[in-house]
């Protein structure tokens, strides 16, 4: 159990692969920026 073995997270990040033992970082949704078009402006 080191980092030639494929099965532990050592051996993941080592080999550069993700799985169950190191999965990927989710990217965090986008923030949505308000267009002229949906805010209306006050006359």
């Amino acid at each position: 159990m080191g980092k030639g073995d494929k099965k532990t997270r050592r051996g993941k990040i080592v080999r550069g692969t993700y799985g169950v033992l190191r999965p990927r970082k989710k990217r965090k949704a986008a923030v949505k920026t308000e267009t002229a078009s949906t805010t209306k402006k006050k006359k």
